[in-house]
């Protein structure tokens, strides 16, 4: 089985004598790249069956690792010696991810894992479970 990358086309490559399993895999990869390809959000990555715990269904967006690091002393400007760093450990920087109701393209309603980010910049929208409550105007007319 061979990958190959053609612009933004991606190509797998199966030999006839590939195993069952090669081919059943070769297929579902079209089967979720034809559907990737027909959902018009934002760079949509399809997670089909597998979905990974801690990262975004629209945009992808996963833990990330980094450094804490801790620092003691008083900055010079405000009159101290300086600042120092006193030890540096790892960490995991986890996304802000929100369980929200949606309607995706064929017009079913799932729950999906959201960033915060996608949420505010309107790449996804939220389902409406019933109208917004609006205030009755009350009659100017009346006779007071």
């Amino acid at each position: 089985m061979g990958v190959a990358q053609v612009g933004k086309a991606v190509i797998l490559t199966v030999s006839p004598r590939a195993s069952l399993a090669r081919r059943e895999a070769a297929d579902k990869f079209y089967a979720i790249a034809a559907l990737a390809k027909c959902c018009r959000q934002r760079s949509l990555q399809v997670h089909e069956g597998e979905s990974m715990a801690r990262q975004c269904d629209i945009c992808g967006k996963g833990t990330q690792l980094g450094n804490k690091v801790q620092i003691r002393g008083k900055k010079k400007y405000l009159g101290g010696v300086g600042t120092k760093v006193t030890s540096i450990t790892r960490r995991k920087f986890k996304p802000n991810l929100q369980r929200v109701h949606v309607t995706t393209p064929a017009g079913a309603n799932k729950a999906i894992s959201v960033c915060t980010q996608c949420l505010r910049s309107g790449a996804v929208t939220k389902i409406v479970r019933a109208a917004p409550f609006k205030v009755p105007h009350e009659r100017t007319a009346k006779a007071s």
